[in-house]
């Protein structure tokens, strides 16, 4: 099954319009700098969290991609339909879009 892949340019847009993003990197990651309202469930935990994804326009972001679509090809296996977010919070970093350091989505 194709995953389907969007750029953070998409992303924000998508966000706009009301889209969830999970990010799937670890904590630490996740604490020093995520995408503004981004919910965290680590890739370990993702097998044990499947309804998180669950519901309509979900994005999955990591740092890269590598491991966001390790948790897209997963996910799609169990029905969940989501999009991997190509280049991840590096991209979005490197794009100047803001970011939110601490433990909460926002």
């Amino acid at each position: 099954m194709a995953i389907s892949e969007v750029t953070v340019a998409e992303l924000a847009a998508a966000l706009e319009a009301g889209a969830h993003v999970i990010d799937v990197r670890e904590t630490d990651e996740y604490v020093a700098g995520h995408v503004p309202g981004a919910i965290h469930v680590p890739l370990g935990t993702v097998p044990d969290s499947v309804d998180a994804f669950r519901g309509e326009a979900t994005y999955v972001i990591c740092k890269s991609g590598g491991r966001s679509m390790r948790a897209c090809d997963f996910l799609a296996q169990q029905g969940v339909t989501v999009a991997n977010v190509a280049g991840g919070t590096m991209d979005w970093i490197a794009s100047g879009r803001d970011v939110v350091a601490g433990s909460q989505p926002l």
